[in-house]
């Protein structure tokens, strides 16, 4: 059977098992995995275990591995590249929001960029905390002052609220050690700090674009503010007036924040020197090795973690209440994990399938179709099924193969597209969508234009920016 069709009808299971018959989606990808391992021949399989570098006897051996352990194989090496630092960076959100460390972060850049330019310091507060904390966390972290912004000045009230939402949901799709990037890059063999220049660069790009369609859309709609039954005008304002002195300290509060980028591209950095150059001194090598320890993704996080779990123990200072926000904080991420490695199967499968290799003579001749290709293939699931994760998960099964198929750029920017095409088209199959709906205030027809469509403006200044800096800077 055709890899194309296989790949298009595995698709469609999952698809079917999530929106039609509402099935978990952890079900609904092992589920769709197996139908896909099914269908895939042993020629296949032997086809794709020779294309990824295995010998002859081996791509044999590869193809006779029974059903069941293929899939147990997958499922581990997608929880094992992953696992622990989705586990950690939950740790890292929950004990910022809890001690009172995001809440200093927001103030002090507020601080710095003054009333006149609030909605800047939100933009960019709300993308730097989502780097380590899930979207769906900074928006709660951050409706609070939002509102309590807006009950000063209404009339820009819609601003507030887009601007933390551009900040927030591209980090989110670009910037590790959230999953779906974290995912797409371990997929693709990229270098995590590569990841992370490469997510913030594009990340800027979009979230200009999108704060431009704020502006906008402010200018446009008015969005009055409205009474919601989660937070009360009453808290809001207690909220606003609680004093700075009572909050972490800044240095600290960034510290789990700042830190593992600094850990993780330091890394990077320092293989790229020792990589270019045969004589280095011993403080040199000493540095090296000290990052190839500490610059190690899971590490680095570990260390985070660690400071993130000192600031929220120093400001609870009791232990059952430290306990339970911990148990929050794993259980939260053993779900996001289960999701994540089960798709990782999927992926896997659809890989086995030898898409790549059927994706590659297919675009052979047009090595730029690629990235508008793997763009719009996440769209089509985003859109279909709501979860940006899955199908940035999805799309990189299909997509993975190109990766070492002599791209004409470096294969991030084939990630990167991929994270931008996870933001079209959110609707009400989003659960961010009611998130952000329920606790703005705001009824369904306005939620789509100040958030789905700011979405879509920003995935694609992030499409057009990609392809501009692939083309200039390959980096091949």
């Amino acid at each position: 059977m055709d890899p194309i069709l296989i790949i298009l009808i595995g698709t469609a299971v999952v698809l079917f098992c999530i929106i039609v018959l509402r099935v978990h989606a952890v079900v609904s990808l092992l589920f769709a995995a197996l139908i896909t391992a099914l269908l895939t021949s042993s020629e296949l399989i032997y086809n794709f275990a020779l294309n990824s570098g295995m010998s002859e006897q081996e791509a044999l051996s590869f193809s006779k591995i029974s059903l069941g352990k293929r899939l147990g194989v997958a499922f581990g090496n997608t929880s094992g590249k992953i696992g622990i630092l989705i586990a950690l960076a939950s740790v890292i959100g929950t004990s910022l929001m809890r001690s009172g460390g995001a809440e200093r972060i927001v103030r002090s850049l507020l601080k710095l960029f003054g009333k006149k330019n609030s909605s800047l310091a939100l933009l960019f507060s709300s993308f730097t905390l989502a780097i380590p904390v899930f979207f769906d966390t900074v928006f709660y972290l951050m409706i609070p002052i939002i509102k309590s912004m807006g009950i000063k000045n209404p009339k820009k009230f819609s601003l507030y609220l887009m601007v933390v939402i551009a900040g927030g949901v591209m980090a989110h799709s670009l910037i590790p050690p959230t999953p779906g990037p974290l995912f797409v890059a371990e997929t693709m063999n990229i270098d995590l700090g590569t990841m992370m220049i490469g997510g913030m660069v594009i990340g800027l790009v979009t979230v200009i674009c999108g704060y431009g369609y704020a502006l906008w859309a402010n200018l446009k709609w008015e969005l009055p503010m409205r009474s919601t039954p989660d937070i009360s005008i009453e808290e809001l304002e207690q909220i606003s007036e609680k004093e700075t002195k009572d909050l972490p300290r800044l240095w600290l509060s960034l510290l789990p924040v700042v830190l593992p980028i600094i850990l993780i591209t330091g890394n990077t950095f320092s293989k790229m020197f020792s990589e270019g150059s045969s004589n280095l001194s011993s403080f040199q090598e000493n540095l090296v090795s000290v990052f190839s320890v500490i610059g190690d993704p899971n590490i680095a996080l570990f260390i985070s973690a660690l400071i993130a779990m000192y600031l929220m123990w120093s400001r609870l200072n009791d232990l059952d209440t430290f306990k339970t926000y911990m148990y929050e904080a794993l259980t939260s991420a053993g779900m996001i994990i289960l999701i994540t490695s089960a798709g990782g199967v999927f992926g896997q499968m659809l890989q086995q399938t030898g898409i790549g290799l059927r994706i590659q003579e297919l675009s052979s001749n047009y090595q730029m179709a690629i990235l508008p290709m793997a763009f719009f293939i996440t769209a089509a699931v985003r859109t279909a099924q709501g979860s940006a994760t899955i199908a940035m998960v999805t799309t990189i099964g299909i997509m993975s193969g190109v990766a070492s198929a002599g791209l004409a750029f470096h294969p991030v920017y084939l990630a990167l597209v991929i994270g931008c095409g996870s933001k079209i088209f959110a609707w009400m199959n989003d659960s961010a969508f009611w998130i952000i709906t329920k606790m703005s205030g705001m009824e369904e027809k306005e939620t789509i234009r100040h958030f789905s469509i700011l979405l879509m403006v920003m995935a694609f200044g992030g499409l057009f920016s990609i392809m501009i800096f692939s083309k200039i800077f390959p980096f091949t």
